[in-house]
């Protein structure tokens, strides 16, 4: 079967799998304000839309901690095939719903997909790349969210003019049957198309497929020649690894309790829970209440540009994280957020008002700003600043650096362990936040500026710098025994020993043989 061996092709692709993410995160967002669904589902805000939202971030809680099993004992690549087949079908129960009930059936399957391809693709991203450009194209993975996000987010706005538009109390059922029935054709695109790319070099080596892993890195890196120094450098990291870790004798889930992998799993579980606990949440699943909060009139299309801008965002973060590193971008991103939520509490709290229920299409928020335009601006404008510091600091790198800090041979469970932090908190405060919005209003953006706060700290603390290296060096790094803030020395082993390589110093034997030094 023809293959396809650009990294960046793949990778790309690969990242349709973060575009599921993409349109669960906006799979709401645009239809909470038509008429056809708040009238069809009988649905005004509270714990009943709570749940409906929160169906799919659980299914994806589950789909997360069921992913490793699959992709170690099948490969990452079937893994995202089996994804993209579950949300096919959580998406058809979407689609076809008569109720809540099915309908929150079907966001819960669609969501066991997204939580498999979620925690997969940014480790076959990066199983896949180089150590040169490992976090651009596993920052791919956040770039296609964000399209995603907007994708979804631009149908449903197409979709809210069905008969008449959205404020229309007799409007078809198409207006949200239309986006979540469009969502089931790139998962079939994903599906199909994962056939054409290669399975990753370092399953390959751990289920002992010694000679499809080299060909495969001779492919990706050494254009077709396994005698490439590069390759064989690669090719010699890997075995020795592989060999280190098997003496070791652990099973995967004990490595995980060892004290020097528990320390990575506890920092990757709460860098991927501070993702959803800075607010980013609130700015995306209810945009629509923050608006009306905010007393801002065309909602749907103001709200199309912050999902526009967070597209845009995310390119920065692709060309230059591994320019600027993992570490200041996700200290600076925390630092910058809780400044943006503490503006927009403050001026909640000093111009907004109780709402006075005279509305009906805003009785899910309990305090609003009132006449007062350039309140309403202001808020606007921090919104859109904070989304865009979030897209180019903590939304790709939250992702990088979880996929690229363990050993292949626990790779997976670590990071399904650290994306299913992700999704529990995403299903937590899709159920709170709009009860938060009725009871604590203004409030809540206090509580997550002290969230902000509290990531920015533990990223000074116990955040390592890990660009530059390759994945077999990430033990060397944790385990420097130097603080956090100090760095590591620059350069890497693996370009120390291509050198050798190609200059004869050292030898490296295939299929599974040990190396030979001259």
């Amino acid at each position: 079967m023809y293959q396809i061996y650009s990294v960046y092709a793949i990778c790309a692709f690969a990242a349709m799998g973060g575009g599921l993410f993409g349109f669960d995160i906006s799979s709401m967002s645009g239809v909470l304000g038509t008429a056809a669904y708040t009238n069809y589902f009988d649905v005004h805000g509270g714990y009943r839309q709570g749940a409906i939202t929160g169906a799919m971030a659980g299914g994806s809680f589950f789909g997360t901690l069921a992913s490793s099993f699959i992709a170690d004992r099948m490969s990452r690549k079937t893994a995202i095939q089996i994804a993209a087949v579950i949300w096919t079908i959580g998406s058809v129960f979407q689609t076809a719903a008569n109720g809540i009930p099915l309908l929150v059936v079907g966001r819960a399957v669609a969501g066991i997909g997204a939580g498999i391809a979620s925690a997969m693709v940014p480790v076959y991203q990066a199983e896949i790349a180089p150590k040169e450009i490992r976090g651009r194209v596993v920052s791919l993975q956040q770039f296609a969210i964000t399209v995603g996000i907007l994708v979804q987010y631009l149908i449903q706005f197409g979709s809210s003019f069905v008969d008449g538009g959205a404020h229309n109390p007799h409007q078809s059922t198409l207006a949200f049957r239309i986006p979540w029935g469009v969502q089931i054709f790139p998962a079939m695109i994903l599906a199909v198309g994962m056939f054409f790319v290669p399975y990753s070099p370092r399953w390959l080596a751990g289920q002992d497929r010694w000679e499809e892993s080299i060909r495969v890195l001779a492919n990706l890196h050494g254009n077709g020649d396994i005698n490439h120094p590069k390759v064989l450098a690669q090719y010699r990291e890997i075995e020795e690894a592989m060999t280190f870790e098997r003496e070791a004798g652990d099973s995967a889930f004990k490595a995980l309790t060892q004290p020097r992998m528990l320390s990575r799993v506890i920092l990757t579980v709460s860098i991927q829970m501070w993702s959803q606990l800075c607010g980013v949440n609130v700015m995306m699943y209810y945009i629509v209440y923050m608006m009306q909060a905010a007393g801002v009139h065309n909602i749907l299309l103001i709200s199309s540009i912050q999902y526009i801008l967070n597209v845009v965002f995310t390119l920065p973060a692709i060309l230059f994280l591994d320019t600027w590193g993992r570490r200041p971008s996700l200290l600076y991103g925390a630092l910058t957020m809780m400044i943006l939520l503490a503006v927009v509490a403050a001026l909640s709290a000093t111009y907004g008002t109780p709402n006075p229920r005279t509305d009906p299409s805003l009785d899910a928020i309990s305090w609003l700003i009132m006449d007062n335009p350039q309140v309403s601006r202001a808020i606007v404008a921090c919104s859109y600043l904070f989304v865009s510091t979030f897209a180019v600091t903590w939304g790709p790198t939250s992702w990088t650096y979880a996929s690229e800090i363990f050993p292949t041979g626990i790779r997976a469970k670590a990071v399904s362990l650290a994306t299913a932090s992700n999704w529990a908190w995403n299903c937590a405060l899709a159920f709170a936040v709009p009860t938060l919005f009725v009871e604590i209003n203004w409030k809540m953006y206090v509580v997550f500026a002290a969230f902000n706060g509290c990531a920015a700290a533990q990223v000074w603390f116990s955040v390592r710098e890990t660009k530059g290296k390759t994945l077999e060096e990430m033990d060397e790094v944790f385990e420097s025994g130097m603080p956090a803030w100090r760095g590591v020395s620059r350069g890497s082993r693996l370009d120390r020993l291509q050198r050798e390589i190609a200059e004869g110093v050292v030898k490296v034997g295939l299929r599974g043989q040990r190396y030979e030094e001259l």
